[in-house]
């Protein structure tokens, strides 16, 4: 239908758990399709092969985090970042997805090209020097936070003699034995972090301005690891990853329901884990309802265990200022610590930070609408993966791979070159919007004004409840009426007529 074709049928843009899951998808669903994946680091894997901090691992299970065609084999259903990247490691030799990689490939900017139906990708390699590549779908599997910057409160340590660390760029071989550490911060990456360090740090203390919703469970599955004693691999999987998911939908419905009882819940089994003694109960009542922030996972109660064990302790409090001994809180206390860890969050990227643009216009995307959780309004042949806040990252990862190879392989038998999200401006004055995250977390709302817009009603809004998306996703036809197929070449047909 073009006069040349594009170097590639589909660019994806990260070797994470999404562009992986998208390339396995791609292998199954679309094998005449070609496609590249590019990646900036010199490994795959995304968030854990950057993530090095002691400890790190899932806040999710792997029956969920995994993906639904590659079945979770680890006794431990909640995992460390090694075993995460074996993986998917194994995915991509065993599925042949390897040889597509192309590791050391920033890409910079992306400009859709009507005229062409393709995507002229600008990408920085790992020597310094700029290459470009063409691809007819452009798909971002680049994650949702600002790999280059975390988030930053705004600290002045001033005098303080130790050592500052943030998560995100682990020190290699640091050696903390010891030492007395302050960790600030109470999300995922403290709750994680806390109980790996004290197990050889001098003393860790956890340094909370407000209390987070914790959940304790084992990190082996028992479920799980008996059913696949008894059964076929793929089905104990199958069984496991859907006993999961409807737990994960129950326990978050419950929490917006009945938030009391659940908050009842996730109290006795904190006290259970101390044995009903030794600890404040303040230090685990957050002034929000469980799920209004997502829950912390403390897998076999390491957390719990390490404040039992006086290796730990959890203060809460503002921070004062940073003295030469350590962090002076409001009201005098000081803390002190030879190493201070800032695990005060991340900061959100939307598509990577990648300069999109169509047509040579910059693309806001705080002005476009989702659609269907994957694609934008008015942007053609772009799909993103952003995952859930209530459960798992990759069950969204999933649908969205086979929503997109559904997608080309609908075009394919259409000879169509470009699918987009038709919002006309009518029809958008008529949407009603809605809140994009209805979550009080930190990072999210630091980062509400360059998210895209949500409405109330699907297709025009990125979802938060699985259950009903995989249904939506996999059986509503291709072409609802929203999103038009065209073909690259049919606004010059009339033209050519005309001439004639």
């Amino acid at each position: 239908m073009l006069a040349t074709n594009p170097d590639f049928d589909v660019l994806i843009v990260g070797a994470g758990i999404s562009g992986i899951g998208m390339a396995a998808h791609m292998e199954t669903l679309c094998p005449g399709r070609s496609y590249a994946l590019v990646e900036r680091r010199e490994n795959l894997g995304g968030t854990w092969d950057l993530f090095r901090y002691p400890g790190v691992r899932s806040d999710s299970d792997m029956h969920t985090l995994g993906f639904n065609f590659e079945p979770w084999r680890h006794e431990k259903s909640i995992a460390d970042a090694p075993a995460i990247l074996d993986y998917l490691h194994r995915i991509v030799d065993e599925r042949g997805i390897r040889e597509h990689i192309r590791f050391g490939h920033k890409v910079l900017s992306a400009d859709w090209r009507g005229d062409e139906a393709r995507w002229h990708v600008e990408i920085e390699l790992a020597d310094g020097s700029v290459t470009r590549l063409t691809a007819n779908f452009l798909y971002l599997g680049s994650g949702y936070y600002d790999y280059d910057e975390p988030f930053d409160p705004g600290f002045d340590f001033g005098e303080f003699s130790g050592q500052v660390v943030h998560p995100q760029f682990w020190p290699e071989d640091f050696d903390y034995a010891g030492k007395r550490v302050v960790v600030i911060g109470s999300g995922a990456t403290a709750v994680t972090i806390v109980p790996a360090m004290a197990r050889k740090a001098g003393h860790v203390t956890m340094l909370q301005r407000t209390p987070t919703w914790m959940f304790s469970r084992p990190a082996k599955d028992r479920i799980a690891n008996f059913l696949r004693r008894v059964l076929p691999e793929r089905l104990a999987y199958r069984i496991t990853r859907w006993k999961n998911i409807k737990m994960q939908d129950i326990g978050f419905k419950r929490a917006r329901e009945k938030p009391e009882k659940v908050k009842e819940f996730l109290h006795k089994r904190i006290d259970r884990a101390f044995g009903g003694t030794g600890y404040d109960v303040a230090a685990f009542t957050p002034p929000y309802n469980p799920w209004d922030q997502r829950l912390c996972l403390v897998p076999d109660n390491d957390l719990f265990e390490a404040i039992r064990g006086d290796r730990a302790t959890i203060e809460t409090g503002r921070i004062a200022g940073f003295v030469k001994e350590g962090i002076e809180l409001e009201g005098g206390k000081v803390l002190p610590a030879d190493v201070i860890v800032t695990a005060t969050g991340l900061k959100l990227a939307v598509a990577g930070k990648i300069a999109i643009s169509q047509d040579g216009a910059p693309v806001d995307f705080a002005q476009r609408y989702y659609y269907k959780g994957c694609m934008f309004s008015n942007l053609p042949n772009l799909a993103v993966v952003f995952g859930y806040l209530n459960a798992s990252w990759t069950l969204r990862a999933d649908i969205n791979s086979d929503y997109i190879c559904r997608l080309l392989n609908e075009m394919a038998a259409k000879r169509a070159d470009i699918a987009v999200p038709v919002l006309t401006e009518a029809d958008e004055a008529k949407l009603e919007e809605d809140d994009i995250f209805d979550f009080s977390s930190g990072y999210i709302q630091r980062s509400r004004h360059i998210m895209p817009k949500n409405a109330v009603a699907f297709p025009w809004r990125l979802n938060q409840e699985y259950v009903l998306d995989r249904k939506r996703m996999a059986t509503d036809p291709i072409e609802d009426g929203i999103l038009a197929l065209r073909r690259a070449d049919a606004a010059a047909e009339p033209q050519l007529e005309a001439a004639e």
